[in-house]
């Protein structure tokens, strides 16, 4: 035994990763990877299918979409067979007419939602009906989400919601501090005020203002420990409101259920559009009756509602939305415009040539 284990592969200096078998796993349909400020070339060739060890992998399709479910009957079994292909045409860019990576696509009547006054009110009571009922049992929001393409969306459907929530709440403040290598000129360390620094609203950081509730769910935005599944992403509900110390219940994955305490911490933004790099301490959560669709990805949820002010921007997100459900019936659609209050039609996004290689 000692001897199989001292063996090595002569030849394994020369071999893709040393003649190991690594084993990938992904969807060219969802969204690309992230170039801060890059082009849709640079997106392209920073997707694994453009790398030179590209054709050393053997390539498995995956071809039933486990997401939805089984079939009750046949009627149902047709709708989902129907539902399935649409999401895979979407995904493909194969729906509407193509120009240069853009297409326009109508949704169906069922998928739709009708609105004439608020956008926001209309895909809340759509999404979470029970919401305005005021019932103890907040199971519901377990599966149940609004999705949106920006941030400043979200932000405004939280903010709604957490209004219209009549439990007591608690308002956390952040503390900041400025990087002085990059602040170390007068006139930008003059434009480093708290008030500048409190309005800065960055993906992947709190905001300066957090206010909480009992029973409001919330996202974490940084990893803190993988063995509870307290990551990136993790969704859970407030059970308990400290000055220092926060406890949730978490409300997916395989330790649902349980409930842990979230400590403040330093955040760092990493958006590049920033010239300089500051601290933000606070709770690394934001509320999440609201997510953005890059957020939502490994998601599955029973019922979603997306909130279509603008339509989607990069390769994937429309199908990244559209496949987060678990039954064509939980997927409610609202497409409006600055000054209409309701459309058929929104615009994919996919760049074809990132699955010319596969």
């Amino acid at each position: 035994m000692r001897d199989l284990l001292r063996f090595k592969n002569p030849r394994s200096y020369n071999m893709t990763f040393g003649g190991k078998t690594v084993v990938f796993g992904g969807d060219f349909r969802r969204i690309l990877p992230v170039i801060p400020k890059g082009t849709r070339q640079d997106i392209v060739r920073a997707s694994i299918s453009s790398s030179y060890l590209w054709k050393f992998y053997k390539v498995f399709r995956l071809t039933k979409n486990l997401l939805l479910r089984s079939v009750q009957s046949q009627i149902e079994g047709k709708e989902i067979e129907e539902f399935a292909k649409w999401i895979a045409n979407i995904g493909d860019g194969t729906v509407g007419s193509q120009c240069d990576g853009e297409s326009d696509i109508t949704v169906s009547e069922h998928l739709l939602l009708k609105c004439d006054d608020d956008p926001i009110a209309t895909i809340v009571d759509s999404t979470f009906p029970n919401f305005r009922l005021g019932i103890d049992d907040l199971s519901y929001l377990n599966d149940s989400a609004i999705l949106a393409p920006t941030l400043y969306v979200v932000d405004s459907i939280n903010q709604y919601m957490n209004d219209h929530n009549p439990a007591e709440g608690k308002t956390y403040f952040s503390c900041y501090s400025v990087c002085k290598s990059d602040s170390n000129i007068d006139m930008l360390a003059d434009l480093h005020t708290p008030e500048f620094l409190n309005g800065l609203r960055c993906s992947g950081v709190p905001n300066h203002v957090l206010t909480l509730k009992v029973g409001s769910p919330v996202m974490l935005l940084r990893n803190i420990d993988h063995t509870l599944g307290l990551c990136n992403g993790t969704r859970l509900i407030v059970t308990r409101l400290a000055d220092h110390v926060l406890e949730g219940k978490i409300m997916c994955g395989t330790n649902v259920g349980t409930r842990v305490l979230i400590p403040r911490m330093s955040l760092t933004p990493s958006d590049p559009r920033l010239s300089f790099k500051f601290q933000r301490k606070q709770f690394p959560l934001m509320l999440s009756y609201a997510i953005t669709i890059n957020k939502s990805q490994g998601q599955t949820l029973y019922k979603v509602g997306l909130l279509l002010k603008k339509p989607v921007f990069n390769h994937g997100q429309l199908y990244v939305a559209v496949s987060r459900v678990s039954s064509p019936r939980g997927l409610k659609i609202l497409i409006c415009g600055k000054n209409v209050s309701c459309l058929s039609t929104t615009k994919n996004v996919v760049y074809t040539e990132v699955f010319n290689n596969v």
